[in-house]
């Protein structure tokens, strides 16, 4: 992913609230959300190239999400993909900070991400680029291409939306609102990231559309208090029009 928002143990019926995007190269295969048919408590959508995910929920409560950290300096070519994480977030039976740190000791290997992991009572962070793995208060938080909660435009627009989004749950229907958003920032409020001024601009947007690169997937998750769990995902076109769509529903077993 390259944009999640999200309310944790903010709103009185859903626990965990999430709203994505997956950025990515526009030729690389992927397939959208589905139970795996190799690890049948996983349902995530799956990289095709290295067969990972970035992002999903497990059967048994358990979520974890991915972002990569956006810095040409730190560019590691022949790292590992960073999909397997996610998978192994969500396959082990540790708890949430023991996961974490399981992840940090090895995460040197990887080129630069933040991974969110969840095992269904508590929800933490860890910074590949700092080292630090943390426990969440609850609150909306977010992430994009840098740490957690960086004040980037599109992160602020997407965390005040689903402030909003929260009080007219389970309804959905303005989800899309927030996640099609093609507006960009100001350059005066850019991110200096290292990437050229013009895809500075390109990246700015809560949705994207660059030469050969753009918004692939947008996602809601719903965790209720009951356990009851609803994942939709829309995929989107090169050109940014509707390719499928697909939701599933499921009730939580520990």
């Amino acid at each position: 992913m390259c944009l999640i928002a999200f309310a944790w143990r903010v709103h009185p019926e859903f626990p965990l609230v999430v709203v994505a995007n997956r950025d990515e190269y526009l030729d690389r295969p992927a397939v959208p959300a589905h139970w795996w048919p190799d690890a049948t408590d996983l349902l995530a959508g799956r990289d095709l190239e290295a067969g990972g995910t970035w992002m999903g929920l497990s059967r048994n409560g358990r979520f974890a999400a991915l972002t990569n950290y956006r810095d040409p300096s730190r560019r590691h070519s022949a790292a590992p993909s960073r999909g397997r994480l996610v998978r192994q977030a969500l396959e082990t039976g540790e708890d949430t900070l023991a996961a974490l740190h399981a992840i940090a000791a090895d995460s040197v290997r990887y080129a630069g991400f933040n991974l969110l992991v969840s095992d269904g009572l508590t929800l933490g962070v860890h910074e590949s680029t700092t080292g630090a793995v943390s426990l969440l208060e609850p609150g909306i938080h977010g992430l994009s291409n840098h740490l957690l909660d960086t004040p980037w435009p599109k992160l602020a627009h997407a965390r005040r939306h689903l402030t909003a989004l929260l009080q007219r749950l389970p309804a959905d229907d303005d989800v899309l609102a927030l996640l099609r958003d093609e507006t960009a920032a100001a350059d005066e409020d850019l991110p200096r990231t290292g990437v050229s001024l013009e895809w500075e601009r390109l990246l700015s947007p809560v949705f994207i559309r660059a030469p050969g690169y753009g918004t692939r997937c947008s996602s809601l998750i719903l965790v209720g208090r009951d356990g009851r769990t609803r994942f939709r995902e829309w995929t989107w076109e090169d050109d940014g029009g509707l390719r499928s769509e697909v939701l599933h529903g499921f009730t939580i077993t520990r």
